[in-house]
């Protein structure tokens, strides 16, 4: 299950993680995100426990997504030791994801 990260909890949630960080910037009006969407709840019940798997609204957290200059939906950001360290935007297939986050780890 993909957790719901938001501006309040992304520095616990993401920057303080112990274990690679992969982050969904998406929007409910958004057509691509809503294909990307559930692959992203799958991956992150595939790597629970392993990975923290989570998708940040970017609508209603403005902050986080300005910080790191999203301005393409879907976005997803992989995290490392509290660094962004890649990314990947549009939608893209699984295997593509989840090759991201396996070189994290």
């Amino acid at each position: 299950m993909a957790l719901e990260i938001t501006d309040a909890n992304f520095e616990e949630v993401v920057l303080k993680a112990t274990t690679p960080v992969m982050v969904d910037f998406w929007a409910e009006w958004c057509g691509p995100c809503r294909m990307v969407g559930p692959i992203v709840q799958e991956i992150g019940n595939e790597y629970e426990g392993k990975a923290v798997v989570g998708k940040l609204d970017v609508d209603n957290n403005p902050e986080v997504s300005m910080r790191f200059g999203i301005r393409n939906i879907p976005t997803i950001l992989y995290f490392k030791n509290g660094q962004m360290v890649d990314k990947v935007v549009g939608a893209v297939p699984k295997d593509v994801m989840v090759a991201k986050l396996q070189a994290q780890m």
